[in-house]
């Protein structure tokens, strides 16, 4: 069995029960198709990083589920694609590290630190010295593409604002995020050190117009057709 995750933001005007009606359709679809499901997880309403359809916010979900092969994954997609009630969605295969990861998250093994008890510091002689600033890190999904795991791939690597990002080569990118594990290689990200560099020139508003025209974060040869 493969292991898949899709994640998915519904339109939040609609109402309490036509979101979760939307996204149980394509929980149904998935065990229509024998699809195993593993974990639904509803993440609630949350700030979109930029505006897509006019919506500045949506609610989001995301379905880890086992398949036999990955035939069950392009007509979800194409649904996907032409649900309105959709506004991104994006699917990757699990690696054995993925599927280990969700798991400890989900027993909350993630994202919990213990905190030690720090001895007080001895008093230096000179208190003239300034403080340090804590380092200052960019909202990394804020560049389309890059979500949530892509992003702490790329903290862990140093790469923490959109300058430094805007400084790597694609090719830079893509070997890090090959590094990092199979369920990441199929990203694309040609145009992430291109939106960095606009993003900390603050050309937001630049920005903003040409995402609207990728598509996960690639640039569309053509618009597809339905």
């Amino acid at each position: 069995m493969r292991n898949f995750e899709v994640t998915f933001i519904v339109d939040p005007v609609l109402s309490g029960d036509e979101v979760k009606a939307t996204a149980q359709k394509y929980v149904d679809q998935l065990q229509e198709n024998n699809c195993e499901i593993v974990h639904v997880d509803e993440m609630g309403l949350r700030r979109l990083a930029y505006e897509i359809n006019k919506r500045h916010s949506g609610y989001y979900y995301c379905v880890e589920f086992r398949a036999e092969t990955g035939e069950v994954i392009d007509p979800m997609e194409l649904n996907m694609r032409r649900d309105e009630r959709i506004l991104r969605f994006l699917t990757v295969r699990l690696d054995k590290y993925g599927v280990q990861y969700n798991a400890d998250k989900r027993a909350g093994k993630i994202g919990k630190v213990k905190r030690k008890k720090k001895a007080e510091p001895a008093e230096t002689p000179s208190r003239s010295k300034s403080k340090k600033q804590p380092k200052q890190q960019d909202n990394l999904k804020r560049i389309e593409g890059i979500g949530p795991k892509i992003a702490e791939v790329l903290r862990a690597n140093g790469i923490d604002t959109f300058a430094k990002l805007a400084k790597m080569t694609p090719d830079e990118i893509k070997d890090l995020l090959n590094n990092a594990g199979e369920r990441f290689s199929f990203q694309d990200p040609t145009t992430w050190p291109q939106q960095a560099k606009m993003a900390a020139d603050g050309e937001w508003d630049k920005l903003r117009k040409w995402q609207d025209e990728l598509k996960a974060g690639k640039v569309a040869a053509s618009e597809e057709e339905e």
